[in-house]
């Protein structure tokens, strides 16, 4: 029988082959080799809940109904029963109470949902603080922020379908985003919602926005996203051996095949238990959508809840008595709205966009980097990494406002200030106490390149010296400390050439020459061999056979003395 299938197999094989040519195509994937770092899961967690999303999704979408026609409930739910409500409301509480697995079903498809977020924004942060975006992969980097992106309104859309009042009241603030943009606002807002809010044809909008516009796009850009990690090989971290011009690793069949099949069913085994204990998005407990009920802790999933922070924390006047709203030749401008809600989240969004290009241009670095940088050896990019983190944690706990405050037993008012301070403070301490401790970082592993570890053990010689034993690293160690770029602050030509006459284009080179100085005047230095050798025949103490015997010995004889008092307490015991 299995000489029978294994036949049937390979001239199966050899069938579609000869037709496809695919034998080839199949041989180069399997043999591409893939670095082997606990890291790397983030972006496969994100791939894994999304398909567990997939899955979920397929299995709800054949019991909701994407209806904004009101009827009045009759189902199981006593506490619910004969209230008015619209279809998509009813049909997610029969899917809940009356489907076998529905709530199940519902619970996985919005866990997987949050992780599926925040696995993306972890795994941006990885290849953000690791400069895995440099060249050849600023697009790839662009692929993944937009695939973020799609995240966010994958999320929203289908937080908002159930139509219930905590879904509503996210929409009602949407609705008010929209008609705060100039002239076009209100006309955005009647289209979108099929009239004046809530209108009736926003659900089947974005249900089908939900299951087909969105997930599109999001499948396209993960293939789009794995061609091109396969097309410029994948990046690796810094060790022996490893270049710019090579990959240590496994090859994708059988080994990595293998390992990512298996971390699928655990991935899918972890959100099938947290949906399965903890409960998430209870409608039946928030009610149909009214807009007359809104109570206090009513905020969105985290993931958009930092608009929130932005819209709470926002004055209504800026210093010196400045409104923040206008009425202009008989339209209302109101930048309390725009500003926070749409101005500052373009900027921030804009930044996290195009910084590979930023960097580039403002450091002159324009090689190709397949190894890794160690986030310490990047201090500015990683200061400017955590000020961002800083910047976005802060909104989203002023989203939260209410909640924290209550739960602290803070004043609300006060707790807003303070963010209103911080949010200009908070992200630049942050800055300057990651850059310090980066360059501190880098201080420890020159002195460990140069002295090795220290071991604690004195030594004294026949001459009556005392040194310490320090050991050495070896080489695998020693390269992660010593292979990293030592860039310079840029060098540019003098404003006026011999003849006195003034160069064009100075003052730009001159902005460019200041960037590249708040990136690189602050460094330290990679040791060098012949640093190396210096301090191996300048130090005394520097690592060698003869001080390890000599900590050897010394070792021993404390051990034997100790042998020694062990038996005289003995001794006198028994006396």
């Amino acid at each position: 029988m299995g000489a029978k299938l294994n036949s049937a197999a390979s001239g199966t094989a050899n069938y579609v082959d000869e037709r496809t040519s695919i034998g080839g195509f199949v041989k180069f994937f399997a043999r591409k080799l893939f670095p082997d770092h606990w890291s790397f899961m983030l972006g496969e967690i994100a791939l894994y809940s999304f398909i567990v999303l997939l899955i979920s999704g397929v299995f709800l979408t054949a019991f909701f109904v994407p209806s904004m026609e009101t009827v009045h409930y009759e189902g199981p739910f006593a506490t619910m029963h004969d209230v008015e409500m619209t279809k998509a409301f009813e049909s997610t509480l029969v899917t809940s109470f009356e489907v076998p697995g529905g709530l199940l079903m519902r619970q996985i498809h919005h866990w997987s949902a949050l992780l599926f977020l925040a696995a993306i924004m972890v795994h941006m942060c990885r290849v953000f603080f690791t400069g895995a975006f440099r060249k050849p992969r600023e697009l790839n980097w662009l692929v993944g922020f937009t695939l973020m992106i799609l995240g966010l309104a994958a999320g929203f859309t289908g937080y908002s379908l159930p139509d219930d009042v905590l879904s509503g009241n996210g929409l009602r603030i949407i609705d008010g985003v929209i008609k705060g943009v100039p002239l076009l606002g209100s006309h955005i807002s009647f289209w979108l919602f099929g009239g004046e809010f809530p209108g009736t044809a926003l659900i089947p909008r974005i249900f089908t926005a939900h299951i087909l516009l969105v997930p599109g796009l999001i499948l396209a850009l993960i293939a789009l996203h794995l061609f091109l990690v396969f097309l410029h090989k994948h990046t690796q971290y810094p060790g022996g051996g490893r270049t710019h011009r090579n990959v240590v690793g496994l090859p994708l069949f059988p080994v990595y095949t293998a390992k990512a099949g298996g971390f699928f069913f655990v991935v899918f085994g972890i959100i099938a238990l947290v949906a399965s204990v903890f409960t998430i998005n209870p409608v039946w407990n928030y009610g149909p959508y009214d807009p007359s009920p809104v109570s206090a802790g009513t905020q969105p999933d985290w993931y958009i809840l930092f608009i929130d922070g932005l819209l709470r924390m926002w004055p209504g006047y800026l210093p010196f008595g400045i409104p923040t709203e206008w009425e202009l030749w008989g339209y209302t401008l109101s930048l309390n709205i725009l500003i926070p809600s749409v101005i500052v989240p373009a900027l921030f969004f804009g930044f996290i966009a195009l910084y590979p290009w930023i960097e580039s241009w403002a450091t002159g670095d324009k090689g190709e980097k397949h190894v890794l940088d160690r986030p310490r050896n990047v201090p500015v990019r990683t200061g400017i990494g955590v000020g961002m983190i800083v910047f976005y944690v802060i909104l989203v706990l002023e989203g939260s406002n209410d909640i924290v405050a209550n739960l602290f037993h803070l004043s609300l008012n006060d707790l807003t200030i303070f963010f209103q301070w911080g949010i200009f403070i908070l992200p630049v301490l942050a800055f300057w106490i990651t850059k310090r401790l980066c360059l501190g970082l880098q201080r420890k592993d020159r002195e460990l390149v140069l002295h090795g570890h220290e071991t604690g053990t004195i030594v004294r010689h026949e001459h009556g010296e005392y040194v310490e034993v320090h050991s050495p690293l070896d080489d695998q160690e020693r390269w992660v400390r010593v292979s990293f770029d030592n860039h310079k602050p840029l060098e540019i030509a003098p404003e006026h050439n011999d003849r006195g006459v003034a160069r064009k284009g100075y003052r730009w080179d001159r902005f460019k020459q200041r960037l590249s100085r708040f990136y690189y005047e602050d460094r330290i230095e990679p040791v060098t061999p012949a640093e190396l050798e210096a301090a191996h025949h300048a130090h005394p103490d520097a690592p060698s056979t003869a001080g390890l015997a000599d900590a050897a010995e010394a070792k021993g004889a404390n051990e034997r003395l100790d042998e020694e008092w062990e038996q005289l307490d003995e001794g006198a015991t028994k006396k």
